[in-house]
């Protein structure tokens, strides 16, 4: 699977400045609303915190995959954030996130949540993908990298 088919240009965003894990959710809950317009941007927030809350969603090296499972959307949305500055993030390697990666997907989408997942956890795994995702500043392009 390709993480461009979940994303949109109009959900990137790169060079977002934030001073704590929260400001993060908040950035991400918003250009998750963008493709779930039945949802509302507390909503999201609401639905990610609640994730957070069960564990932390670092995986490490820098990067982070909000996530969660919301009644009213029908397929799954992603959305991806590069902050300006990393946040602390409770990840597991204590390291401070500068790489986010957001995806709703339906209440009964169990078996599609868990396969988008694995492949933004394999997709993120790759040094030199996210090497190239901290060195690219365009929406479009960072689209692109996404469709490789």
């Amino acid at each position: 699977m390709k993480l461009k088919e979940v994303l949109a240009a109009d959900r990137i965003a790169s060079g977002v400045t934030v001073t704590s894990k929260k400001r993060a959710l908040e950035e991400l809950s918003k250009l998750l609303s963008q493709g779930t317009p039945a949802l509302g941007e507390s909503d999201i927030l609401s639905a990610l915190s609640g994730r957070e809350k069960l564990g932390s969603t670092g995986l490490g090296h820098g990067v982070a995959i909000p996530h969660g499972r919301m009644a009213g959307i029908e397929q799954a949305v992603g959305a991806f954030v590069r902050l300006k500055h990393p946040v602390d993030y409770d990840a597991h390697d204590g390291q401070a996130v500068d790489l986010m990666f957001g995806l709703l997907v339906p209440q009964a989408a169990t078996e599609q949540h868990l396969k988008i997942l694995a492949a933004i956890a394999e997709s993120f795994s790759d040094e030199a993908f996210c090497a190239s995702l901290r060195e690219t500043g365009d929406a479009g392009a960072l689209l692109e990298l996404f469709g490789q």
